[in-house]
């Protein structure tokens, strides 16, 4: 990376952190700039996209950006060679690509610079290799945007009429919700069915009675104890000789009873026999490391294990990428790239993990070779698993100089790089059957149970085991019922997801790709599309109604196989040369007929209504469902010759208002405990006649009401009116027009004394707006003109 001339040689990447880790591996005659993301895109007001044009679209500086290219074109003007290295993926791409157009250094002093890690080698080897922008990645996020852009400014405003305002749809978040969406109905459609099941508690200790001292011990100890864990359990029966197992079978029958009658039959027959083990089969099993972390399994096993969202889990291996402060080390990077689907490992990194697994814990923890790691199809190889830059580098090293997310995440990568080169667990797996004569035939119960013989790869990443340490045991021998009983269970529903299911439900269906589980995640829940309730998703009654209407109307859109398709279509734009052009065609001609169909035949949502199983209690007649601001609710089907209404449940299920000890003020009638679009608040029982609504805050308080507009006795200038107040909001006071709604004048609080001179002075209100705007010293700000860039 020597340097001949006195010219430096501009480089530029995403963020500050980033330049400040790459800027101490390289020399002085380089400048690292950052662009602080994205420079440049569509302008969100219009779609910006000409579709009659080959999809030509307009991109325009980004609101808050100017200063920040102004910056870099400064820069770029005195540089010798302009070094693109922002990020690996697309998404890095196309911002390389936008900086190359915005700062027109020629082609041929204009390079692309990528690495996998932030290590002063990679750096190097980057800066000596250096390449040229990739126009077929950027032209594959190119066709993304477009098609999200088109889907999103095409339905979005359809959604506004149809359903309510501010309602938005994606080509991929849609898809998403109606994943969420079809959980719901599948939980709400579920019936349970009923079965039994006769489970033992035996010990190999004959001459003790364990009965009561087990009863004792699995009993809750108060209301709200659950009783103990399984591995509590676990425990005390090691400790007690004593295991558990469950009737398998009885005569020549595997046992099965979906009734209490018939498993009582059986149970009547077992419960005072004599028992012992019939049959005993050990064997050696194998528990292999699993691979590396991709984008999914990271935010998988971050959520499972660290109770980390997808968003909170990228933007931590974010900071962990582009360099944290280490004390006298400065700025390091500590992991590889974080957006990857490889479970690729390079040469160099199997050694390091190799030698410092013999180092740390011996050579029996050290396979043969090392341990290669099939990646799917869609994976791109030349990218690498998410592994430490470092393995030497142990999270207790960094502990006291990270915060404690960054030392969590570092851990659990460092945990699984490490064992996935480990060797493999060894266990010792006893298959014991118990035997009993009865009435109905022989009875045999099955267990299994586990010994760990050698640790291996667990030693650095721990696994769970729910099943038991059984007590050395032999064929023949006589067995001890601690405990024998029928049980009762029914069948259960479908789990709900939750961030680390839903993911592995989008990888499995192909929707999206990993760098945007994340923000797929937080955009269907700030839609109120789903709502999450103790870490797992429900479906809204916003997000079916627009599931429903997007499914009828845009069945291409909603279809989950063709999204993929046109997933795998935008990634062979990239590795195939795919015209991009012919996948925006492919997509646009059935998509343009379905809009039309829509905007011609879609009904609004809240003129539809659905039977209910209610009737109206005040004129008998049949309640419906509605879908109004705050969702679902129960409506009379007289409306408007009869106004009941009522809310419901997620389920349907009429929700009764509740009465409080709360009076109204102004009537003096019980006020009622209801549920709006803002929450809950406190409204008169004797509405429509008395209208008094009392706010309440979140612990259910009601909040003491607002202090009243204080007047300023000057007059708006806009509608010329009414008078200015001074309201008060989040940000501090404002003066505001005391006619507001009708009047939305907002002038800034430090103008008031001089708004008060100028009435004195009789120079206030001036005649039109642009003269106000003059004595109140604002500026109007003139609008930038547009680009058009399509091509490359």
């Amino acid at each position: 990376m020597a340097k001949t001339s006195n010219k430096k040689s501009l480089v530029i990447v995403e963020s500050p952190a980033k330049a400040k880790t790459i800027n101490k591996y390289l020399g002085p005659g380089y400048d690292v700039k950052a662009s602080m993301g994205h420079v440049r895109d569509l302008p969100s007001k219009g779609i910006n996209v000409d579709i009659e044009n080959n999809f030509e679209p307009t991109y325009d500086i980004m609101p808050g950006k100017k200063r920040t290219v102004s910056s870099l074109k400064d820069a770029a003007k005195n540089c010798d060679k302009l070094y693109l290295a922002t990020d690996l993926d697309r998404e890095g791409e196309a911002i390389a690509w936008h900086l190359a157009q915005i700062l027109g250094i020629p082609e041929e002093k204009t390079y692309r610079v990528i690495f996998n890690e932030i290590t002063k080698s990679a750096i190097q080897n980057a800066f000596d290799n250096p390449g040229k922008l990739d126009d077929d990645k950027v032209m594959a996020q190119q066709a993304r945007r477009i098609l999200d852009r088109i889907v999103g400014y095409k339905i979005s405003p359809l959604l506004w009429k149809k359903v309510a305002r501010g309602l938005s749809a994606g080509r991929v978040q849609s898809v998403a919700v109606k994943i969420v969406v079809e959980r719901e109905r599948e939980i709400r459609a579920f019936e349970p069915k009923e079965y039994w099941l006769i489970p033992g508690v035996f010990s190999s200790e004959l001459e003790k009675d364990y009965h009561q001292a087990w009863l004792d011990f699995i009993k809750p100890k108060s209301e709200d104890d659950k009783g103990p864990t399984l591995a509590q359990k676990n425990q005390w029966l090691a400790e007690h000789s004593a295991f558990n197992a469950e009737l398998y079978k009885i005569g020549n029958e595997k046992f099965h009873a979906d009734n209490e009658t018939d498993a009582r039959r059986i149970f009547g027959a077992i419960k005072d026999a004599h028992f012992s083990v019939s049959n005993l089969e050990k064997k050696e099993s194998k528990s292999r490391p699993s691979p590396p972390f991709i984008t999914s399994t990271l935010q998988q096993a971050a959520s499972n294990r660290l109770g980390f969202s997808a968003k909170r889990t990228m933007r931590v291996a974010q900071q962990l990428y582009e360099g944290i402060e280490l004390g006298d080390m400065g700025s390091l990077g500590l992991i590889t790239y974080m957006r990857t689907d490889s479970t690729h490992l390079s040469l160099e990194a199997l050694n390091e993990a190799r030698n410092f697994i013999e180092r740390q814990f011996g050579k029996n923890y050290l396979p043969d070779k090392e341990i290669n790691y099939t990646a799917s199809k869609s994976a791109q190889q030349a990218h690498e698993a998410i592994r430490p830059t470092d393995i030497d580098m142990t999270p207790d090293d960094i502990k006291p100089l990270v915060s404690e997310e960054q030392y969590k995440l570092y851990d659990l990568i460092w945990r699984r790089f490490t064992a996935c080169q480990m060797a493999p667990a060894r266990w010792d797996v006893t298959n014991l059957e118990v035997g009993t004569d009865t009435s109905k035939g022989k009875g045999i119960f099955r267990t299994t149970g586990r010994t760990l013989v050698f640790d291996g790869f667990t030693k650095v990443w721990m696994t769970a085991s729910e099943q038991q340490q059984l007590p050395e045991l032999k064929v023949g021998q006589m067995l001890n019922a601690v405990d024998i009983k029928a049980e009762q269970h029914f069948t259960k529903p479908p789990a709900r997801y939750n961030e680390a299911s839903l993911v592995k439900a989008l990888e499995k269906e192909g929707i999206g790709r990993p760098s945007t589980y994340a923000s797929i995640i937080s955009t269907i829940q700030d839609r109120g599309y789903v709502e999450q309730t103790e870490r797992r998703f429900y479906a809204t009654d916003l997000g079916e109604v627009v599931t429903d209407k997007l499914n009828e109307y845009f069945p291409r859109i909603m279809d989950i196989a063709f999204t993929r398709h046109m997933e795998e279509q935008l990634d062979k734009i990239e590795e195939q040369h795919l015209d991009w052009l012919a996948v925006l065609n492919e997509f646009y001609g059935p998509f343009k007929e379905n809009l039309e169909k829509a905007t011609n035949q879609m009904e609004h949502a809240k003129a539809e209504t659905a039977p209910s199983e209610y009737t109206c209690p005040d004129c008998g007649k049949p309640l419906v469902y509605k879908f109004g601001k705050s969702g679902k609710f129960l409506s009379c089907s007289d409306y408007p010759a009869c106004k009941f209404a009522s809310r419901c449940d997620s389920e349907g299920k009429m929700v009764e208002e509740q009465t409080t000890e709360h009076k109204c003020p102004n009537c003096g009638k019980v006020m009622l405990l209801k549920r709006g679009r803002f929450g809950e608040f406190l409204g008169c029982s004797g509405y429509p006649e008395c209208k008094t609504i009392l706010n309440l805050d979140k612990e259910g308080n009601i909040k003491p009401p607002k202090e009243p507009p204080q007047p300023t006795g000057i007059k708006c200038h806009k509608c010329k009116q009414g008078e200015l107040v001074i309201r008060k909001s989040k940000r501090g006071p404002f003066l505001g027009c005391g006619r507001f709604p009708k009047c939305r004048t907002i002038i800034s609080i430090e103008q008031l004394d001089h708004l008060k001179e100028l009435q004195s002075q009789g120079k206030w209100p001036p005649e039109t707006i642009a003269q106000a705007d003059e004595l109140l010293g604002r500026k109007k700000t003139k609008k930038t003109k547009k680009t058009k860039k399509s091509n490359v």
